[in-house]
C-alpha cells in the first residue's frame, strides 16, 4: 500500500486495528471486548499458569498426532490419485466431497464411534486437514510436464528414479502449499474437536473463561492460537519458497 509517495507496509493496519481496540475497550461499550493492553497483561499471566501448560501439551499432542496421520495419508494418495486415473476415478468424489462439506456436522458421528477422549480430537484435526493435502499433491503431480518425464525416459531411469528425481521434486512445492493450509485448518479442527467433543486442552480453558466472563483470558487464548497458526504457517511458506525456488531452477 503506497500513501502520498510512501510505501506502507501491511502489518502498520494490525496498527490501526488495535489502537480502534483499545479505544473502544476503554470505552468500555461492549463487555465482551476488553481493553487490548489488559488482554496482553492476561496472556502474559496466562501462560505462567499450569493450567495452560497442560492444556497446551495436550493440545499440541492431539495436533501432531492428526497432522501425521493427515500428511502420512494425504501425501501418498493425493500422487497415486495424479498418477493412476483409476485411482483418481476412484478417490476423487469423495474427496471433493470432504472438502467442501461442512465437517463440523461430522463430530456426532465422531463422538458415537471413538468417544469423548482424544482420539476424538485426533481423528477431527486429521478430517480437517487432509483432504486439501490430498488435493494439493494430486494438483502437483498431474502439473509435472510431460518433457521431464520423457527426458528422463529417454536418459535410461526406470520408473522409481523417475518418481523420486523427477515428479516427486517437481511436484514439492504444491505438496508443501497443502501442508501449509492442512495445518491452519488442523488448528481448527483441534479447537472444534477439544470444544465440542471433548472439553480438555484448550477447549477446557475455552469454556472456563466464557462461563465466567473472564474475556481477557479468553481473547488472550485466542490471539495465542492465531499467532501459533500464522507461525505455523510463515515456516512452511519460507521452506516452500525456497523448494519452488530449487524447482523453478530445476
Amino acid at each position: 500500500m503506497t500513501i502520498s509517495g510512501h510505501r506502507i507496509p501491511m502489518m502498520a493496519s494490525l496498527i490501526v486495528w488495535g489502537l480502534l481496540w483499545e479505544i473502544v475497550g476503554r470505552l468500555d461499550l461492549i463487555f465482551l471486548i476488553p481493553p487490548l493492553s489488559g488482554i496482553f497483561e492476561a496472556g502474559i499471566k496466562l501462560v505462567q499458569t499450569g493450567s495452560w501448560q497442560a492444556a497446551s501439551i495436550i493440545t499440541l499432542r492431539s495436533f501432531a498426532l492428526g497432522m501425521t496421520l493427515a500428511i502420512g495419508v494425504g501425501v501418498p494418495l493425493g500422487i497415486l490419485m495424479g498418477r493412476f486415473k483409476a485411482v483418481d476415478n476412484l478417490m476423487g468424489l469423495w474427496v471433493n466431497m470432504f472438502v467442501s462439506a461442512p465437517l463440523s456436522a461430522l463430530v456426532p458421528v465422531l463422538m458415537i464411534l471413538f468417544g469423548l477422549g482424544e482420539t476424538t480430537v485426533v481423528v477431527t484435526v486429521f478430517l480437517f486437514a487432509v483432504w486439501i493435502i490430498v488435493l494439493d499433491a494430486r494438483a502437483g503431480v498431474m502439473q509435472v510436464p510431460s518433457s521431464l518425464i520423457e527426458m528422463g525416459r529417454s536418459y535410461g531411469a526406470n520408473g522409481w528414479t523417475l518418481f523420486v528425481r523427477i515428479i516427486l521434486l517437481s511436484a514439492l512445492p504444491e505438496i508443501l502449499a497443502g501442508i501449509r493450509i492442512g495445518l491452519i485448518r488442523g488448528v481448527k479442527g483441534v479447537v472444534i474437536g477439544q470444544i465440542l467433543v471433548s472439553i480438555i486442552g484448550y477447549g477446557e480453558l475455552f469454556e472456563l473463561f466464557s462461563r465466567s466472563f473472564e474475556m481477557e483470558n479468553f481473547w488472550a487464548l485466542t490471539m495465542i492460537l492465531f499467532a501459533a497458526a500464522m507461525l505455523l504457517s510463515a515456516l512452511i511458506e519460507i521452506f516452500e519458497k525456497r523448494i519452488e525456488y530449487y524447482a523453478g531452477e530445476r
